[in-house]
């Protein structure tokens, strides 16, 4: 078949690469507008325009893909499937019906659970047992198209979002393409969502990262985890933010809330119940050490976290 991928972060590189390896014809590529980033605001393409820009692949950059012009190259392309993973923009009825056989979406959570931008991060935030990926047909309705596979995975009680994200977004690139061998064989049946169970998962804030040192100590830890690597949960020390890229909750000694207990070799916090063990920080205008090193620069007195 002839296909045009549609996607944005380094998560989806493991799926375009394998639709590019295999028997389809990869024809162009669909990803967000260059965003600025960093002090200089430079403009830089996604890590789905570098690959197509290296490997010669067109690229279709729309602000929105309800621009006429990208509707018009899409329907010159004649793509008979839309691969889609981690696009970032909700594709209007009008482009949904130019392929012969739809957009074909990689979500990483069990549909109808975890609707939206951050499955893997709700997860982890509720405090799942599991995640997994399906693969589903893309309708107007945010991610509520029939389901072609679906396959559960479990979620570790110690891993991040990030980790969990790159397990799934290469297997999930294999499952992408036999559900696109299965479409081109015409044996790829899609079954109807389930109307119960259905749960969202907007995107995770900076304001949604702040910790709250009142709350249960696994509760952090499940926030620091599904914020790692981004947007990285934070609070604040002696007035400035303060950056913990990952912890661990502990039962022993009582501290109150937000009150550090730095010794040589661990750096502990008080919650509203139980202690967090800080791993890995970054105090403001630093790298991301480990606790230890930062606890033992601290002094007698350590202080407490706001």
């Amino acid at each position: 078949m002839r296909v045009v991928f549609a996607g944005t972060p380094g998560v989806a590189l493991p799926a375009l690469e394998a639709v590019a390896a295999s028997r389809h014809e990869l024809v162009a590529v669909v990803t967000r507008p260059d965003a600025r980033q960093g002090r200089s605001k430079r403009l830089v393409p996604s890590p789905v325009a570098a690959w197509a820009d290296a490997h010669g692949t067109e690229t279709l950059k729309p602000v929105s893909p309800r621009e006429r012009e990208f509707g018009q190259r899409l329907r010159e392309l004649a793509p008979d499937c839309c691969p889609v993973v981690a696009y970032g923009a909700l594709i209007p009825e009008d482009v949904l019906a130019i392929p012969t056989h739809g957009w074909v979406n990689v979500h990483f959570s069990l549909l109808p659970a975890w609707r939206g931008a951050a499955p893997v991060q709700r997860g982890i935030l509720a405090g799942d047992a599991e995640t997994g990926i399906t693969i589903f047909d893309l309708v107007p309705a945010l991610d509520a198209g029939d389901i072609y596979l679906k396959e559960p995975s479990p979620l570790g009680d110690t891993e991040t979002s990030g980790e969990v994200l790159s397990r799934l977004a290469d297997r999930g690139a294999q499952l992408l393409v036999d559900v696109l061998d299965a479409i081109e064989a015409g044996t790829a049946t899609a079954i109807p969502q389930p109307s119960a169970g259905i749960t969202v998962a907007p995107k995770l804030t900076v304001a949604d990262a702040q910790i709250d040192w009142t709350r249960p100590a696994i509760e952090i830890d499940r926030l620091i985890r599904a914020c790692n690597p981004n947007p990285v949960a934070w609070t604040t020390h002696r007035g400035e933010r303060f950056k913990v890229h990952l912890g661990r909750a502990r039962a022993g000694t009582i501290l109150a809330p937000g009150v550090i207990d730095a010794g040589r070799r661990t750096v502990n916090v008080g919650t509203g119940r139980g202690v967090l063990e800080l791993l890995q920080v970054q105090p403001a205008g630093k790298r991301p050490m480990a606790a230890a090193d930062w606890g033992r620069g601290l002094g007698v007195d350590p202080g407490s976290f706001e």
